[in-house]
């Protein structure tokens, strides 16, 4: 049977397609660490220190409280980036999580995916910190989004610089996410939209920093050099 060049073309795209997804997901180490953390965590939380519902559970259990952060417990703004409010908090987070940080994994490589992650979820925390110790509100905040918040923006990077297309996302597809997050952010009730913003463009710029476009037309297999 003689199959015509431009199926063999499709067939062969479609192959590349596929075997680029399977080794993403396969070897997205870091991101199913990272996703195991905050389920481990949370259900940690609700275990030990009641429902996560509850804002002074969530103060007891280490989250970014601004008053106790500006009194010197820095700390929680580390651990506040491994919390969630509620199961449905924590479901969306992973859900994105796991999208978004299997995708950059690939393209960027364990250890600088690890390390913008937790340097950007800091900046995230920071921010919301500063600006509502600045409005003297004493709010409480917890959640992964503002380190997923900079993964979104690192991948939207990645994604310009491979000219609207890496690791399966498109731009269009890159902006119609950013839109849907930036505006339930602000219309949203209960959102750190400050720590979303501040987490997308440290994560935009750690991009510019840590990425590294490979030479001519080889794929982004990063998982044998870097571990």
């Amino acid at each position: 049977m003689i199959q015509h060049p431009s199926e063999n073309r499709e067939n062969g795209c479609f192959s590349g397609r596929h075997r680029e997804e399977s080794l993403r997901n396969r070897n997205a180490f870091v991101t199913y660490a990272l996703i195991a953390i905050n389920v481990a965590v949370f259900f940690f939380d609700e275990i030990f220190f009641g429902s996560t519902l509850d804002t002074g559970v969530l103060i007891r259990a280490g989250g970014a409280y601004v008053p106790y952060i500006s009194s010197g417990q820095y700390w929680r703004l580390f651990t506040a980036m491994f919390m969630h409010s509620g199961m449905q908090h924590l479901l969306n987070n992973m859900v994105m999580l796991f999208v978004l940080g299997t995708s950059l994994e690939y393209l960027l490589g364990h250890v600088k995916y690890a390390v913008l992650y937790v340097l950007c979820g800091l900046a995230a925390n920071i921010a919301a910190w500063r600006y509502y110790a600045a409005a003297d509100a004493n709010v409480v905040s917890v959640g992964a989004s503002g380190a997923i918040f900079a993964v979104m923006g690192a991948v939207i990077y990645i994604v310009i610089r491979n000219k609207g297309q890496a690791a399966g996302l498109s731009i269009r597809q890159m902006l119609v996410m950013l839109a849907f997050s930036v505006y339930f952010s602000f219309v949203g009730s209960n959102i750190a939209a400050t720590a979303h913003i501040a987490g997308l463009i440290s994560g935009f710029i750690a991009a510019v920093l840590l990425y590294r476009k490979p030479r001519g037309n080889q794929p982004h297999d990063r998982y044998r050099s870097i571990i």
